[in-house]
């Protein structure tokens, strides 16, 4: 069975594409998005959201931020199921993932072995 795809949310495209090509090269399929919105359309396309096991997301992003992405994501019955793992380097981050109901948290900069071992959990 092939693994499914991790979505990667972050507005930094620099921190976006390190992690995209990380995870390909680990072997997962990756999608991406530059903030909540956006995220919310790759979720719908095709019933994308279909084959997400995994969403990596930022906090604060212009457009829509993590916060509202995550309520939106709730109220939407085809993808709320899907788990976020709230990624930020905020020193609050383990507080804002709790209160978004995160599966797990990683704060900026990233433990890379955490990140691998947090994603194949999940995919």
């Amino acid at each position: 069975m092939a693994p499914q795809h991790v979505l990667v949310v972050d507005d930094d495209a620099d921190f976006r594409g390190a992690l995209v090509k990380f995870l390909e090269r680990a072997g997962f399929p990756v999608l991406e998005a530059g903030n909540g919105a956006a995220a919310l359309d790759r979720l719908h396309e095709n019933h994308v959201g279909d084959h997400v096991g995994l969403i990596l997301l930022d906090l604060s992003m212009p457009v829509m931020d993590g916060r509202r992405f995550r309520a939106e994501q709730l109220r939407d019955p085809s993808v709320a199921a899907v788990p976020v793992v709230v990624v930020s380097g905020d020193t609050a981050v383990p507080r804002e993932a709790a209160l978004l109901h995160a599966a797990d948290h990683l704060t900026k900069p990233i433990d890379l072995d955490r990140l691998l071992t947090i994603v194949r959990r999940f995919c």
